[in-house]
């Protein structure tokens, strides 16, 4: 059985959960539970293929970025992922994937190297066009230089993918 002591600050709890959440939710400003300030008459964002204008291309880069792209704005926001002309709309290009030594070692060899993919991104708010940017993201992962690159390029190439689809979506709709 219950003791009834411990019925009343339950439902005090729930009560005061019940007021934040209905709070959040008549706010004007969007607000989703992933953090994300979106306007309220934005239905849609088009997010474009990054064209690949390194000097070293894998292939699918591209695709990876578009793929993750929308998967985060289709999972994490209440946004219709469309082809063209969205209310919110992406695009953007890849301009750098490579590898360099980043340490050396003891014995004056290099230990580690740096893999780094930069993409520039362009965002544009059909409802409010300070938030509207056009940036560069950087972001590079660490690896044993007694490693092949090919042998951890997939692994490294899909954390990175990640780590850039957060940061874009972070820097377009999330106002921290």
């Amino acid at each position: 059985m219950f003791d009834k002591r411990h019925i009343k600050p339950f439902a005090i709890l729930r009560l005061m959960l019940a007021v934040v959440v209905s709070g959040l939710m008549s706010c004007s400003g969007g607000y989703s539970f992933t953090g994300a300030s979106i306007p309220p008459e934005a239905k849609t964002i088009s997010i474009k293929q990054f064209p690949n204008y390194a000097s070293t291309v894998n292939p699918q880069l591209s695709q990876k970025l578009y793929d993750g792209l929308q998967q985060m704005f289709s999972t994490q926001t209440s946004l219709n992922v469309i082809n063209d002309d969205g209310d919110l709309q992406i695009s953007g290009e890849i301009t750098d994937y490579s590898t360099r030594a980043s340490s050396i070692g003891s014995d004056d060899n290099v230990a580690t190297n740096r893999f780094t993919i930069t993409i520039k991104v362009s965002f544009s708010n059909r409802f409010d066009s300070k938030a509207d940017f056009e940036q560069s993201f950087s972001r590079f992962k660490d690896y044993a230089a007694s490693r092949d690159f090919s042998s951890v390029e997939q692994g490294l190439t899909e954390e990175i993918v990640n780590e850039l689809c957060e940061d874009i979506f972070n820097k377009s709709v999330v106002n921290w």
